[in-house]
């Protein structure tokens, strides 16, 4: 059944929402890097996001919820590509400009498309493998390696998506009435206690007030992120709604500017231009394939099939 208009763009809204918390969740982590170690920041604002998550979890009592097996060890691959991701990207956002990790980021769409086709079987056609290849192209533009411009750490943020890739396609394996709020609790919480036992290895620093509220905006932000993006989803047509993640790197664009004074360079603008009209793209072929399905009959795996 097709979501009416009113619904899509409420949908629409809410995504905008999830896109604005989550760039000024990244923003305010920012702001800690070179005074406080990486994996103290991510252990504090878990703290405070894992409670949080944990009160609205177990409002909608998710907090009772117990897995089977196979979707046990899905919440844990989930847990472990979720920790592997936020450490990858924090070491590239604390060390390069906020736009360019965010920009890198925006190809996370087709990588999952990839890595669905190559791991879990669904059929992609030759033009969303073009897409792909393209979109990759553009994250080589912004990263540029081999030039004067070319900075390491956003190895780290491409390395950010192969772990993020892992997440999601851990979670679309996950069944039907997994509830979501109980997975997001159990990510976070293991994100916080990984984060813990880091600072074994990088140390602790003190701690002032402006860090302690940077760390709870950033958990607030990502509170709001996480809720959003799931009441985005529920409300509109996925193949609508969806291309409004992409606000999420202009507000990256506008903190850098207003925050850190990161001034993007014509090249980063143009490779992310190219990795957000190929993620475009593909979800057109997505929204086109979804309503041949409606004719034709389901679709496996909604939402990677098609070309």
């Amino acid at each position: 059944m097709r979501a009416g208009r009113s619904e899509n763009v409420r949908g629409a809204g809410f995504m905008v929402l999830a896109s604005i918390g989550f760039s000024i969740n990244d923003a305010f982590m920012k702001t800690v890097a070179g005074e406080i170690p990486l994996f103290q920041a991510v252990f504090m604002r878990g703290l405070i996001a894992t409670l949080l998550i944990g009160i609205l979890a177990w409002r909608a009592g998710g907090l009772r919820y117990r897995p089977g097996r196979r979707d046990g060890r899905l919440i844990a691959m989930r847990s472990l590509g979720e920790i592997g991701g936020a450490a990858c990207f924090l070491l590239a956002l604390f060390n390069m400009p906020l736009a360019g990790a965010t920009a890198i980021m925006q190809s996370l769409p087709l990588a999952v498309t990839l890595g669905a086709a190559l791991f879990l079987g669904e059929p992609v056609g030759w033009r969303r493998y073009l897409a792909i290849a393209v979109g990759f192209l553009g994250v080589l533009v912004i990263i540029r390696p081999g030039t004067d411009h070319f900075n390491a750490y956003a190895l780290w943020a491409v390395a950010a998506i192969a772990f993020v890739v892992m997440r999601d396609l851990s979670t679309r394996r996950m069944s039907p009435g997994t509830p979501a709020m109980a997975v997001v609790f159990v990510t976070t919480a293991a994100l916080t206690v990984a984060a813990g036992l880091g600072i074994a290895a990088t140390g602790w620093a003190p701690l002032a007030p402006r860090h302690m509220g940077a760390f709870l905006v950033a958990a607030l932000c990502l509170l709001v992120g996480y809720t959003a993006a799931f009441v985005a989803m529920r409300q509109g047509e996925i193949g609508f709604v969806q291309p409004f993640r992409y606000t999420l790197l202009l507000s990256a664009i506008v903190l850098g500017i207003v925050m850190f004074g990161e001034w993007p360079d014509a090249w980063m603008l143009a490779g992310s231009a190219i990795v957000v009209a190929t993620g475009l793209f593909t979800l057109h072929r997505e929204q086109r394939r979804g309503r041949t399905a409606e004719v034709s009959g389901p679709v496996p795996e909604a939402g990677v099939s098609g070309g």
